[in-house]
């Protein structure tokens, strides 16, 4: 089966080009014109989907064709873009740069070939003139199948200035340029670490994101990007999809997810898939002084900001040992990044403060001024545990500034992890727990969604039957 979907992708020639900017403000634009748009991040981003979801009002998703095999990253885009007018595909750092330097495997270019859709290719056109033409004609070059059919130019020291880029691009290049942006300093995202969501939620971006849907409608063509959107031809569904009819409502374990500021990073489809398998999911909120419901079978911990929170969730210390006493009677609990860190003894905040955190890990963690890891993962299990069997492998990605120390010499590690800079151990576990730095997609290994229901599934099971109710 064939589905219509108007699409484009907006690349940049490298990171710190306007990407995030100029596709916030495009969608933006484009929802002013009574259109319904849909967002999505190519690569493992959780931020920028974060800005996509407060323009469109639609949750943005992650397309990846590292972590996924290309007919379930084309699924979840079929999925995601249902009852669209336009999809805004926004990419990861420049338009070929993905998990290897030597092909285009991950980058926003595999995912525009498979998708077939159009690219507006974003150049920074600082302190260039002509050479912007050769900047353009270069990305034409490398891979002929990726259709650039248009270029914004961004940071244009005038109108002047813009059209000689223009006149140079279209003439070496044949492609239009649609539009342009000069150097505003108001456009400067603001910061994307500290406390994103509740600055989303009390309204504090919205200027921006009003002041970059402005610049947008003053500087690019809306028509030209609709009209090139709607160029984009049928895509046919995959044969085998992964994300069937969801089960019934209610009829698997409760999942207990931590869904706040400080706990907010997760793949939506994820939770889906737990949800489509037969998991009710139970949200509540470390942050707010919330327990696990106490009719949860399981505890999923996400990764966010526990770092910036940690005063706040160390001060919840009956949040702390219900949690403690929980996972300590069987809870099934899986945390990955800031829910291992929350579970651990301590965090350390940059300041140097030592603050007390759920402490079921033998563990603690330290904030570092830099990024201790950054990348793409294969994570093989060490030994059976709740998502995995051993030498079974899952795929997802490493984001953090934070560092681990074990307090244990047979610390039990959960993952070898092999990424770009080699291969090391990560994580933890025990029987019913599992904890790593790395954030895992389940469509990578759909078993992992099964084994963690099925072990939910379980301890509900064995609950009851201490209690008599089964």
């Amino acid at each position: 089966m064939n589905d219509a979907r108007k699409r484009i992708v907006i690349a940049g020639t490298g990171s710190g080009v306007g990407k995030t900017t100029i596709t916030i403000g495009l969608m933006g634009a484009l929802k002013r014109r009574g259109l319904n748009v849909q967002g999505f991040k190519c690569g493992p981003d959780y931020i920028d989907p974060t800005y996509h979801t407060a323009v469109t009002g639609r949750t943005s998703r992650n397309l990846d064709t590292w972590m996924l095999s290309h007919d379930t990253m084309r699924e979840i885009f079929l999925r995601g873009s249902e009852g669209a007018d336009i999809s805004v595909i926004e990419g990861v750092m420049g338009l070929y740069d993905g998990k290897s330097p030597l092909a285009n495997t991950g980058s926003t270019a595999e995912i525009a070939m498979l998708l077939d859709s159009p690219v507006i290719l974003i150049v920074n056109a600082q302190s260039m003139a002509r050479s912007a033409a050769a900047v353009v004609l270069g990305y034409q070059k490398l891979d002929e199948r990726v259709r650039i059919a248009a270029v914004i130019v961004n940071k244009c020291g005038s109108h002047g200035h813009y059209q000689l880029v223009k006149s140079a691009i279209e003439q070496e290049c044949n492609i239009p340029v649609i539009g342009w942006l000069g150097r505003d300093e108001q456009l400067e995202i603001p910061e994307r670490h500290l406390g994103l969501i509740p600055a989303i939620e009390r309204g504090e971006l919205t200027p921006f994101l009003e002041r970059a849907a402005d610049l947008i409608e003053k500087g690019i063509d809306l028509e030209a990007v609709v009209s090139l959107a709607e160029g984009a031809g049928e895509l046919a569904w995959p044969v085998t999809r992964l994300f069937a009819a969801k089960s019934k409502p209610g009829d698997g374990p409760g999942i207990a997810v931590a869904r706040d500021a400080a706990f907010n990073f997760y793949y939506p489809e994820n939770l889906e898939l737990l949800e489509q398998k037969g998991a009710k999911l139970l949200y509540f909120s470390p942050l707010a002084g919330e327990k696990v419901p106490a009719d949860a079978d399981g505890l999923y911990i996400g990764g966010g900001f526990p770092e910036e929170f940690a005063a706040e969730l160390a001060a919840h210390e009956p949040v702390k040992a219900d949690l403690k006493t929980r996972i300590g009677e069987g809870l099934p609990v899986f945390a990955e990044c800031g829910g291992y860190m929350y579970l651990t003894r301590s965090i350390t905040d940059r300041a140097g403060a030592r603050h007390e955190m759920v402490g079921v890990i033998p563990a603690e963690v330290k904030m570092q001024n830099k990024l201790a890891a950054l990348g793409y993962r294969e994570a093989r299990a060490l030994g059976d545990c709740i998502l995995m069997e051993r030498d079974e492998i899952i795929r997802g990605h490493e984001f953090h500034y934070s560092t681990l120390t074990a307090e244990r010499d047979d610390y039990p590690y959960v993952y070898e992890t092999k990424g770009l800079r080699g291969a090391g151990r990560e994580g933890y576990f025990t029987e019913n727990i599992m904890a790593g730095y790395t954030h895992v997609h389940f469509a990578s290994n759909p078993k992992a969604a099964d084994r963690f229901i099925a072990g939910c599934g379980n301890y509900r099971r064995k609950r009851g039957a201490d209690h008599g109710t089964v």
